[in-house]
């Protein structure tokens, strides 16, 4: 009930805060943003303002809130915003940023900005940062936090209470103590809710979880994410090659890159990048649009090429004009269905060299079957239109065997792009597209060729 009261709020706030923007009132503006609205909340208004508007709202967000709100921002407004500051600037800003959040955000900045930060930091923060930015974003080593505390097998419970309570506050996502050998290396874990039932003269390791499997730290942040979701985990430790604790994962971090995999699925079907800003200048949109437009339009030719050869039929019986976009497109929508299905698949970790077989032959008979069914509506809806058996006919055959081939692209070409190091997502649609089309009217017009001879 207090959740839904405290949204119901945010909202008012944020009504309040447009009306104030509309009348300019930047006293009234400036007072809901630094004393309403949570970081999250100011980072969702800038995201959903236009550029000016955006612009004038960041210089009126107090100084002490700049680095939280910096968090929750997309890259491509965060980055906008980072290259309008110094490195000083920027190192006052970061000051109270967890090292993976801070490793995230250096890694959009250019290398020489990168060092003048890290010159400015102590040599503890520099040295966790630095640990981080080691390895690649998208991987475990990316993602981790190494704020952790960790405690030997060998002391008693008491002894970990009395050594919690040293702390001013304990890591955010803290579900567990990491527990290590005397060489740092990953033993098993301690659970908060199990340390606090236990007798406190029990030992750390009569207590303690061993089963827990530790993080590879090469691991990709979607194979992660994998793994939280699976056994519903909070927090995770992740270790090197030798077993030796590095940092931990925790939730909020996989939440993002949960969150990042949906988008990038989404936009990359339209060739668009995940972070892509919803109020982007025009030049800049244009820009980025007009790549992907060009491939389309190249793919567009290649299709069209293919009925060019078909000129004569098509001059001969003009019906077949009327109908190609039937074949071309329910081999697209099938190709889609599939191409869809296993990308997904493939995400989730479901589809492997093992399964990929009995998918394919799954696939087959569905195109099969669904072939059969709507190559009977379509002839029969075409023999009624232009009173013309054979034309029926060569459209219900041309639409089964794009249908078979949708299937088959569907299916092989997120591996086969997979297996290159290209994302299926980004380019899978673009070629099931053009495949598609190129067999669809190549079956239909060449069946019409050999039949109206």
């Amino acid at each position: 009930m207090s959740d839904i009261l405290e949204q119901s709020q945010a909202r008012q706030r944020l009504r309040s805060l447009g009306e104030a923007l509309d009348s300019g009132a930047l006293k009234q503006v400036s007072r809901i943003l630094n004393g309403g609205l949570s970081p999250s909340d100011i980072a969702h208004l800038l995201e959903s303002s236009p550029p000016r508007q955006r612009a004038l709202l960041w210089n009126l967000v107090d100084k002490s809130l700049e680095g939280e709100v910096l968090q929750y921002l997309s890259d491509d407004i965060r980055g906008y915003f980072l290259s309008q500051l110094n490195a000083q600037e920027l190192a006052e800003v970061i000051e109270d940023f967890e090292s993976d959040d801070l490793a995230d955000l250096l890694q959009q900045l250019p290398d020489t900005v990168i060092q003048e930060v890290l010159d400015t930091m102590d040599e503890q923060d520099r040295q966790r940062v630095e640990e981080v930015l080691a390895y690649p974003e998208d991987t475990a080593g990316g993602l981790m936090n190494t704020d952790t505390i960790t405690v030997r097998p060998d002391i008693s419970i008491d002894v970990v209470l009395r050594y919690l309570r040293r702390h001013r506050s304990l890591p955010p996502m803290t579900d567990s103590l990491i527990v290590v050998s005397r060489r740092d290396q990953f033993v098993g874990t301690l659970p908060i809710t199990k340390m606090l039932v236990s007798n406190p003269a029990t030992t750390v390791r009569e207590v303690m979880d061993t089963d827990v499997e530790p993080i590879p730290v090469s691991l990709s942040d979607t194979q992660v994410a994998t793994l939280f979701e699976r056994y519903d985990l909070i927090s995770a430790p992740v270790v090197d090659d030798d077993g030796n604790l590095l940092g931990r994962i925790t939730i909020d971090d996989v939440v993002d890159v949960i969150r990042e995999d949906a988008d990038h699925s989404l936009m990359s079907m339209a060739g668009l990048d995940e972070d892509e800003d919803t109020f982007a200048p025009v030049l800049k949109t244009s820009r980025r649009r007009a790549v992907w437009l060009g491939i389309n339009l190249v793919t567009a030719f290649i299709a069209s090429a293919v009925i060019g050869l078909f000129e004569d039929t098509i001059e001969k019986v003009v019906a077949l004009a009327v109908l190609m976009p039937i074949v071309a497109s329910m081999g697209g929508i099938a190709g889609s269905q599939t191409l869809t299905l296993v990308i997904r698949g493939m995400a989730v970790g479901q589809i492997t060299q093992d399964n990929v077989g009995w998918l394919l032959n799954r696939e087959f008979f569905t195109s099969v079957l669904n072939g059969l069914l709507w190559a009977v509506v379509v002839a029969a809806a075409a023999v009624i239109w232009f009173k013309d058996p054979l034309i029926g006919g060569v459209i219900g055959a041309a639409l089964i065997i794009n249908l078979l081939a949708a299937a088959l692209v569907g299916t092989v070409l997120p591996l086969f792009l997979k297996s290159r190091n290209i994302d299926p997502a980004l380019a899978g649609g673009v070629i099931l597209t053009t495949v598609t089309d190129v067999v669809g009217f190549m079956a239909f017009l060449g069946l019409a060729t050999v039949f109206y001879a």
